[in-house]
Protein backbone atom coordinates (compact mmCIF):
# COMPACT_ATOMS: atom_id res chain seq x y z
CA UNK A 1 0.00 0.00 0.00
CA UNK A 2 1.38 3.35 -1.14
CA UNK A 3 0.61 5.73 1.64
CA UNK A 4 0.84 9.89 1.18
CA UNK A 5 1.91 11.81 4.06
CA UNK A 6 0.95 15.52 3.41
CA UNK A 7 0.71 18.56 5.50
CA UNK A 8 -3.02 19.71 6.63
CA UNK A 9 -2.85 22.70 4.31
CA UNK A 10 -1.27 21.36 1.56
CA UNK A 11 -3.92 21.72 -1.40
CA UNK A 12 -3.35 18.03 -2.51
CA UNK A 13 -5.53 16.98 1.00
CA UNK A 14 -8.89 18.03 -0.53
CA UNK A 15 -7.67 16.00 -3.89
CA UNK A 16 -7.03 13.05 -2.23
CA UNK A 17 -9.86 12.82 -0.20
CA UNK A 18 -12.23 13.79 -3.35
CA UNK A 19 -9.80 10.98 -5.31
CA UNK A 20 -11.31 8.65 -2.25
CA UNK A 21 -8.12 8.76 -0.16
CA UNK A 22 -8.39 8.00 3.44
CA UNK A 23 -6.59 9.23 6.23
CA UNK A 24 -4.84 6.56 8.54
CA UNK A 25 -2.65 8.26 10.37
CA UNK A 26 -1.96 12.43 11.65
CA UNK A 27 0.71 13.83 13.10
CA UNK A 28 2.76 16.97 14.41
CA UNK A 29 5.49 18.99 14.38
CA UNK A 30 6.82 21.68 17.31
CA UNK A 31 9.12 24.30 17.70
CA UNK A 32 10.15 25.71 21.13
CA UNK A 33 12.07 29.14 20.28
CA UNK A 34 13.99 31.26 22.76
CA UNK A 35 13.23 28.84 25.49
CA UNK A 36 12.54 29.42 28.83
CA UNK A 37 15.22 28.42 31.03
CA UNK A 38 13.27 28.80 34.94
CA UNK A 39 10.05 27.03 33.67
CA UNK A 40 12.73 24.13 32.12
CA UNK A 41 14.41 23.78 35.70
CA UNK A 42 11.43 23.47 37.49
CA UNK A 43 9.57 21.16 34.92
CA UNK A 44 12.93 18.56 35.86
CA UNK A 45 12.78 19.50 39.55
CA UNK A 46 8.77 17.97 39.19
CA UNK A 47 9.87 14.65 38.52
CA UNK A 48 9.26 13.04 41.57
CA UNK A 49 11.50 10.18 42.82
CA UNK A 50 13.91 9.98 40.07
CA UNK A 51 17.19 11.33 39.14
CA UNK A 52 17.23 13.39 36.38
CA UNK A 53 20.91 13.36 34.42
CA UNK A 54 22.56 13.19 31.08
CA UNK A 55 23.44 9.65 30.47
CA UNK A 56 26.46 8.45 28.62
CA UNK A 57 26.88 5.26 26.46
CA UNK A 58 26.90 2.95 29.38
CA UNK A 59 23.42 2.89 29.18
CA UNK A 60 22.99 1.06 25.93
CA UNK A 61 22.55 -1.95 27.64
CA UNK A 62 19.78 -1.08 29.63
CA UNK A 63 17.86 1.10 26.79
CA UNK A 64 16.68 -2.10 24.85
CA UNK A 65 14.55 -3.16 28.26
CA UNK A 66 12.92 0.55 28.35
CA UNK A 67 12.24 0.42 24.85
CA UNK A 68 10.46 -3.46 24.57
CA UNK A 69 8.87 -2.33 27.39
CA UNK A 70 6.96 0.28 25.44
CA UNK A 71 7.36 -0.55 22.05
CA UNK A 72 3.76 -1.58 21.85
CA UNK A 73 2.50 1.81 23.20
CA UNK A 74 3.41 4.00 20.75
CA UNK A 75 0.90 5.16 18.42
CA UNK A 76 1.64 4.09 15.26
CA UNK A 77 1.41 6.38 12.28
CA UNK A 78 3.22 6.21 8.80
CA UNK A 79 5.08 9.27 9.57
CA UNK A 80 5.87 8.40 13.40
CA UNK A 81 6.56 4.31 12.86
CA UNK A 82 9.05 3.92 15.87
CA UNK A 83 11.74 0.79 15.45
CA UNK A 84 13.74 -0.11 18.28
CA UNK A 85 17.20 -0.50 17.11
CA UNK A 86 20.16 -3.45 18.47
CA UNK A 87 22.17 -2.36 20.95
CA UNK A 88 25.25 -1.97 18.65
CA UNK A 89 23.01 0.47 16.95
CA UNK A 90 21.73 2.86 20.47
CA UNK A 91 25.39 3.25 20.38
CA UNK A 92 25.47 5.51 17.87
CA UNK A 93 22.67 8.00 19.54
CA UNK A 94 25.87 9.10 21.30
CA UNK A 95 28.05 10.06 18.43
CA UNK A 96 24.83 11.92 16.80
CA UNK A 97 22.87 13.37 19.56
CA UNK A 98 22.68 13.39 23.75
CA UNK A 99 20.98 11.22 25.95
CA UNK A 100 19.17 12.37 28.66
CA UNK A 101 17.76 9.82 31.24
CA UNK A 102 15.34 9.22 34.49
CA UNK A 103 16.83 6.82 36.86
CA UNK A 104 14.92 4.65 40.09
CA UNK A 105 17.50 3.62 41.59
CA UNK A 106 20.03 1.91 38.88
CA UNK A 107 16.85 1.63 36.56
CA UNK A 108 16.31 3.61 33.31
CA UNK A 109 12.97 4.56 33.79
CA UNK A 110 12.47 7.70 31.07
CA UNK A 111 15.24 8.56 28.47
CA UNK A 112 15.30 10.86 25.50
CA UNK A 113 17.83 11.32 22.20
CA UNK A 114 18.08 14.76 21.13
CA UNK A 115 20.41 16.06 17.97
CA UNK A 116 22.91 18.32 18.34
CA UNK A 117 20.84 20.55 16.93
CA UNK A 118 17.88 20.18 19.11
CA UNK A 119 15.89 18.02 17.25
CA UNK A 120 14.13 15.62 19.50
CA UNK A 121 14.26 12.09 18.41
CA UNK A 122 11.59 10.69 20.63
CA UNK A 123 11.46 10.08 24.39
CA UNK A 124 10.14 7.10 26.57
CA UNK A 125 9.02 6.54 30.09
CA UNK A 126 8.08 3.20 31.42
CA UNK A 127 3.73 2.93 31.96
CA UNK A 128 4.36 3.08 35.74
CA UNK A 129 5.80 6.18 35.96
CA UNK A 130 3.84 8.29 33.11
CA UNK A 131 2.10 10.60 34.75
CA UNK A 132 4.69 12.34 36.99
CA UNK A 133 6.41 14.48 34.86
CA UNK A 134 9.15 12.39 33.86
CA UNK A 135 9.01 12.95 30.21
CA UNK A 136 9.28 16.81 30.57
CA UNK A 137 11.71 16.59 33.09
CA UNK A 138 13.96 14.64 30.69
CA UNK A 139 13.00 16.67 27.46
CA UNK A 140 13.66 19.51 29.68
CA UNK A 141 17.45 18.60 30.79
CA UNK A 142 18.17 17.99 27.39
CA UNK A 143 16.81 21.43 26.28
CA UNK A 144 19.07 22.96 28.84
CA UNK A 145 22.36 21.27 28.26
CA UNK A 146 22.19 22.56 24.26
CA UNK A 147 20.51 26.04 25.68
CA UNK A 148 24.08 26.47 27.32
CA UNK A 149 25.63 25.64 24.32
CA UNK A 150 23.85 27.92 21.87
CA UNK A 151 20.87 26.14 20.33
CA UNK A 152 17.71 28.49 20.46
CA UNK A 153 15.74 26.59 18.17
CA UNK A 154 14.48 22.96 19.28
CA UNK A 155 12.23 20.49 17.24
CA UNK A 156 10.06 17.89 18.26
CA UNK A 157 6.87 15.80 17.08
CA UNK A 158 4.89 12.97 17.50
CA UNK A 159 1.46 11.24 16.23
CA UNK A 160 -1.46 12.73 16.66
CA UNK A 161 -2.86 10.34 19.04
CA UNK A 162 -0.39 11.17 21.60
CA UNK A 163 -2.49 14.08 23.43
CA UNK A 164 -0.26 13.29 26.26
CA UNK A 165 2.87 13.72 24.51
CA UNK A 166 1.56 17.57 22.71
CA UNK A 167 0.26 18.53 25.97
CA UNK A 168 3.98 17.89 27.97
CA UNK A 169 5.76 19.79 25.21
CA UNK A 170 3.30 22.84 25.05
CA UNK A 171 3.72 22.89 28.51
CA UNK A 172 7.81 23.29 28.10
CA UNK A 173 6.91 26.24 25.24
CA UNK A 174 6.90 24.28 21.95
CA UNK A 175 4.32 25.36 19.88
CA UNK A 176 2.74 23.64 17.36
CA UNK A 177 3.50 24.52 13.78
CA UNK A 178 2.78 21.84 11.62
CA UNK A 179 0.12 18.65 10.66
CA UNK A 180 0.43 15.93 8.70
CA UNK A 181 -1.98 13.53 7.46
CA UNK A 182 -1.42 10.35 6.46
CA UNK A 183 -3.22 9.15 3.44
CA UNK A 184 -3.84 5.44 1.70
CA UNK A 185 -5.66 4.65 -1.30
CA UNK A 186 -9.49 3.57 -0.70
CA UNK A 187 -9.66 -0.12 -0.50
CA UNK A 188 -11.35 -1.90 -2.71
Amino acid sequence: MTVEIVRDDDPRCAELEAAGYRIVGESWGARLREPDPELLERAVLRAAGVTVRELGPEYADAWPSLEKANEQDYPYTPATQRVVPPVEGLIELWTTGRVFGALDGQRLVGATIISLAGETGFTSVLAGYRGRGIGQAVKAASILALLAEGVRVFGTGGAALNEASIGANVALGYVVEERWRSYAPAED
